[in-house]
């Protein structure tokens, strides 16, 4: 990377508005959390920017924290990787959600640990497959680009010693840190024989069947008595459809506790028969399954268990319930010690093996409190064997996911697993449009402070600010340096009313911030979103989240009040304007909650024109004539006959939705588009922007976008 104007105090006049001298840098940062990025961290001059008056923008100022963006992603997991939720199990990749609870972790003054954090973003591609295996069996399918916390750093899956693919990769000499889940395969299904362990373990180990009889002279009565009394409504709950299952209906009541214990609940019956039924169905089977003892280690462990501080522990005074427990562990190979005998004639059965075993026991005997199964807090220790026996080249492409979360990583297979940021290096400065603009980030750090300044000049008329129509103020690093937090802060604090366009979910963290905001100023929000086909939007906008991760963060927004605009654009021609593509576009932001919508369809300004045409020759070269004879020589716009045509399919669409929306080019001065701050009318030509280090005025190549930049 050439920077220019390489003396301090000297103006660089190709530099971008803010960074005209050298002496704003204040340093480069790479991170692990950011592989192949540079965040090129710099002291700006001005915050506001002010746009050109011959641009067609219908808003006159901006603020753009980051120059560059990191929505780009090296896609990593196979979609059955399984990801460790926070409340301690496990789901496929596939199935996770945006804003779902999952376990990262974080590192501490003396060690790593668990924690809690929240899926940000989730995206998919195609990539090619490479198997890692892992000495206790545990198997990960996963990108060569994705990386995995290992016992000398974050390592890459692949890579070289020397040359242009020099990085840190996994060798024979590397163990990952985790628990793994080796042996998962294999655990028993949950059915009748399960269902049956699982209950027999929860009576026998916490429940109370009575019978007695009294005798008063005239008459003897017959009293039967079956109850179970637990503060964890989920094994309470599962327990009634078990024994609604056996023809057992109990009714439900508070029990009375001790004052300053936990509330508990009670299911109860006195009916003869079915307290019959249920002593016969919990008796213990001459022959046990496998599937049966992993049943009652379920439900024994729920009445009975506890894990604390790492260590798990099932307690019963009954010797043969004791001696279930035990079978059961040796039937799957558990590492379990009966400790000595207590005073008050409790005996515990301790498991030992650290929480590989502990993550074992909770996929085999699958017990249903939650709260039992809390990892949070604890220490990343690696008593399994996670040595890397081979890493295998697949020799073919599948379907892959990558997800961002608020730590930065996450716990797949077993394993500390990180998100994936790397991708090839882009062009800024004197860097290429394309692949630069996705890895070398100018980040503003001081941004905020310079705003506040500058809105508290005399000057300043509280005109309608704009943020994301250059860069998008919620792409990926905005997690790290959480720059919009207090920009939003400071626009609200002096009344200014301001808009926010993004293609980020990251927007999500800040809606409560937003909500408030609402409440003293003008506050819009729109999502951009152009693509709703999965393997389009991976091969085009690599590092995006999804059409369908953006809708969710369209529907939070709708649901904290916001009236959310979403844009829908670039429309491709021959790729996204069909009327069945459109059409879907349309349901799927009407379900979302979205009160309107913007199209527009492709702009190809110099630099992005070449880059689009290569990945079009590349992806579908049947298209190439048919785009330059739409953009011929050097045409930015679509000719107007394309629009027309786009707008006559458009119309009846939107109508059908009931969706308000418009063409982009519909009067952009006159008619403020939704979304977007709307342009003062007095607007003709350039002023001053005023910073904190005196001022400078904002020269045309300041980016005007006439929609969502997309490359």
């Amino acid at each position: 990377m050439r920077w220019q104007g390489q003396q301090l105090g000297v103006d660089d006049t190709a530099a971008l508005p803010g960074m005209e001298r050298m002496d704003g840098l204040v340093r480069s940062v790479t991170t692990p959390e950011f592989a192949g990025m540079t965040f090129h961290e710099v002291l700006c001059k001005s915050a506001l920017n002010r746009v050109p008056g011959v641009s067609a923008m219908p808003f006159d100022w901006t603020v753009n924290p980051y120059r560059g963006c990191t929505h780009a992603c090296a896609y990593c997991l196979s979609p059955e990787t399984l990801i460790l939720r926070a409340d301690g199990r496990h789901v496929p990749l596939s199935e996770l959600r945006v804003g779902d609870e999952i376990i990262g972790t974080e590192q501490g003054p003396t060690y790593r640990h668990y924690v809690r954090t929240t899926v940000l973003a989730k995206w998919s591609t195609r990539k090619r497959a490479h198997r890692v295996t892992l000495a206790d069996g545990t198997e990960i399918v996963a990108s060569g680009d994705h990386r995995f916390l290992s016992n000398r750093g974050w390592k890459h899956v692949t890579g070289a010693m020397s040359g242009r693919d020099q990085r840190p990769h996994l060798t024979a000499m590397n163990r990952l840190q985790g628990f793994g889940t080796g042996a998962r395969a294999g655990a028993p299904t949950e059915g009748a024989d399960w269902r049956r362990g699982y209950l027999t373990g929860m009576v026998r180990g916490d429940g109370m069947l009575f019978h007695k009889s009294y005798d008063d002279g005239r008459r003897v009565r017959h009293i039967h008595r079956f109850r179970l009394a637990l503060v964890d409504r989920e094994a309470l709950e599962l327990t009634r459809v078990l024994l609604d299952e056996i023809e057992v209906p109990t009714l439900v009541r508070p029990f009375v506790v001790p004052h300053g214990r936990r509330p508990m609940t009670a299911l109860h019956t006195a009916r003869r028969e079915a307290i019959a039924r249920l002593e016969n169905f919990i008796a213990i089977p001459q022959d046990r399954s496998t599937e049966w003892l992993a049943g009652f280690l379920g439900g024994i462990f729920d009445a009975e268990g506890s894990h604390s501080r790492g260590i798990l522990r099932i307690s019963n005074a009954d010797a043969e319930v004791l001696d279930l427990i035990d079978e059961g562990m040796r039937a799957f190979d558990f590492d379990a010690v009966r400790e000595p005998l207590r005073p008050h004639g409790v005996t515990s059965i301790r498991l030992r093996g650290g929480h590989a075993a502990r993550d074992r026991f909770f996929g085999i005997a699958r017990p249903a409190i939650t709260r039992k199964l809390d990892l949070i807090g604890g220490a990343v220790k690696t008593s399994s064997n996670l040595r890397i026996t081979s890493i295998d080249d697949l020799g073919h492409e599948i379907d892959m996911i990558d997800i961002t979360t608020g730590t930065g990583d996450f716990i797949a297979n077993g394993v500390v697993s990180h998100n994936c940021f790397a991708r090839k290096t882009h062009e800024y400065l004197d860097l290429d449009y394309g692949s630069d603009f996705d890895s070398q980030i100018v980040v503003k750090v001081n941004v905020a402070d310079v705003l506040r300044t500058e809105l508290r000049r005399g000057s300043w008329t509280r005109e309608p600010v704009m943020l994301g129509t250059n860069t998008d103020p919620y792409q990926r690093a905005e997690g790290r340096y959480r720059l919009m937090p207090e920009i939003i802060g400071a626009l609200t604090e002096n009344r200014t009313p301001f808009s926010i366009l993004t293609k980020g979910t990251l927007l999500r963290r800040d809606l409560p911030l937003l909500s408030d905001a609402a409440r003293q100023v003008k506050v819009s929000l729109a999502m951009s979103i152009a693509v709703f086909d999965d393997h389009l939007q991976g091969s085009i906008e690599p590092g995006t989240p999804s059409a369908e991760a953006r809708l969710e963060t369209v529907r939070a927004a709708t649901a904290a009040g916001f009236r959310v605009t979403v844009f829908l654009m670039p429309i491709l021609p021959h790729l996204t304007d069909s009327i069945d593509v459109l059409d879907d576009a349309l349901a799927r932001i009407r379900a979302a909650g979205a009160a309107r919508v913007v199209y527009g369809v492709l702009h190809l300004r110099p630099g992005a024109k070449q880059w689009f045409l290569q990945w079009l020759e590349r992806e579908h070269p049947h298209l190439v004539s048919s785009y330059r004879g739409l953009y011929p020589g050097v045409s930015v716009s679509a000719p107007k006959a394309y629009r027309t045509w786009l707008g006559k399919r458009m119309r009846p669409l939107l109508r059908m939705h009931r969706l308000d929306g418009w063409d982009e080019d519909d009067h952009p001065r006159g008619r403020p588009q939704p979304g977007l701050a709307a342009r003062t009318p007095t607007t003709s030509s350039l002023g001053p922007v005023r910073g904190t280090g005196g001022s400078a005025s904002v020269r045309p190549r300041v980016a005007p976008a006439s929609e969502p930049t997309l490359f």
